[in-house]
């Protein structure tokens, strides 16, 4: 097969919708796939102008900002930051991604679109954001009413458990269609297990210690559930958001903090999902006070225990380690366990990216790229070492802020 014969099959079976206009905003040429996505007969769109498929109240404007990019033409996407919409033959509507690439030819200049239908990643973007919604309401009354509560929040959490594995087959579409364009459509099964693990286990002993009458404890797992619900809520905004990192709209909020109060509290959270036999080891030294982020300084350090945790076998220890000196904040997390290869430590921090012998271990690899950001609007830098089958330490170095 030739190029050209390789060219057009390409035009031909792609999945992605392909058209071609020219200078004047007429479709000269189409895919199948894109006349499937409109709803059109073959060559039907043909000698059409582009507005055709521009819904009728955006027809106007589209005119113009045709002409203004055929003034100064250029590659670019369309619709990854903005809801954008396309309209079928039969006049419904539906979202869409649009990336424009302009070329020349002996014949003039063209313009050749590339056409992806988002229905199906949008549908669970807003099921996410439902979820969050019902997980609010449920947490302005879970204190006076847990008993009654129980059987909302199991379903809560299965329902959220239905969205994640939902998203994770979204994720999947995304990357079988173009890796580099995968979005937010993952729900972090490994960021959900921490608040949910809690969740769970405090609902059964507050209602056991509800039957016994026993208010103080009743009291303290309650506000446990209150406290990951909110931490739950947090990771929604955050993995709904992640894209804001680029775009600089996340800012730190420096307060100060007493280290080990602050880390007991976390290790708390983590005992949760600790395997049989792993025991947690903390030391701290220095100075007992730090200036910093508390909610970033939460999100590394509960993803860092939390795979240490999960990637060391059972009846290891975990080590934690934190110092505060007079120029910085410095902690440590040590495993033993699987370990990463020298060619995986090179792409550790990129997004989505999973180690290759982590692929049997549930995770959407977006935890360390989240962690490395965190890090970066701390001032801070992050270090590794690892060693196949002998476990990986991670330190992290943090401006103390705070005078000492």
């Amino acid at each position: 097969m030739d190029s050209k014969e390789g060219l057009e099959a390409l035009f031909e079976f792609a999945t992605e919708g392909i058209l071609v206009t020219n200078h004047t905003g007429t479709i000269i040429k189409t895919n199948p796939a894109t006349e499937r996505m409109f709803g059109y007969g073959k060559n039907e769109l043909i000698g059409k102008k582009v507005e055709v498929l521009v819904p009728a109240r955006h027809s106007h404007s589209h005119v113009a900002h045709r002409d203004k990019y055929n003034g100064s033409p250029h590659a670019r996407s369309m619709g990854a930051a903005m809801d954008l919409y396309a309209k079928r033959q039969d006049g419904s509507e539906f979202p869409v991604e649009i990336s424009l690439s302009p070329f020349t030819a002996s014949d003039g200049q063209f313009v050749i679109a590339f056409i992806i239908d988002i229905t199906i990643r949008k549908k669970a973007e807003e099921s996410v954001i439902q979820q969050k919604k019902e997980l609010e309401l449920l947490n302005t009354d879970l204190e006076k009413r847990v008993k009654e509560r129980t059987m909302i929040l199991e379903e809560a959490i299965s329902e959220l458990n239905q969205t994640k594995e939902e998203l994770n087959d979204a994720l999947q579409k995304e990357k079988e269609l173009n890796d580099l364009k995968s979005r937010f459509v993952s729900m972090a099964s490994h960021e959900f297990r921490t608040p949910l693990a809690t969740i769970l286990s405090s609902l059964s002993l507050a209602t056991k210690y509800s039957e016994k009458g026993d208010k103080e404890n009743q009291a303290k797992h309650i506000n446990r559930i209150k406290t990951s619900i909110g931490n739950l809520t947090d990771i929604l905004n955050d993995f709904l958001s992640i894209s804001k990192f680029e775009e600089g709209k996340i800012s730190a909020s420096p307060e100060k903090l007493n280290i080990k109060e602050f880390v007991s509290e976390l290790l708390k959270e983590v005992q949760s999902i600790v395997k049989t036999g792993q025991n947690l080891d903390y030391t701290h030294s220095g100075y007992a006070e730090t200036v910093s982020d508390k909610k970033f300084l939460r999100h590394i350090l509960l993803n860092l225990l939390s795979n240490a945790i999960k990637f060391s076998p059972e009846g290891k220890s975990i080590v934690l380690k934190t110092e505060v000196n007079k120029s910085h904040f410095i902690f440590s997390v040590k495993d033993s366990g699987i370990g990463i290869s020298e060619e995986d430590q090179k792409h550790l921090f990129e997004r989505f990216f999973r180690a290759h012998n982590a692929t049997n271990i549930q995770g959407t690899g977006l935890g360390l790229n989240i962690v490395s950001k965190y890090v970066e609007m701390l001032d801070g830098t992050i270090d590794f070492k690892s060693a196949l089958a002998k476990g990986t330490t991670f330190t992290i170095h943090l401006p103390t802020g705070n005078g000492n």
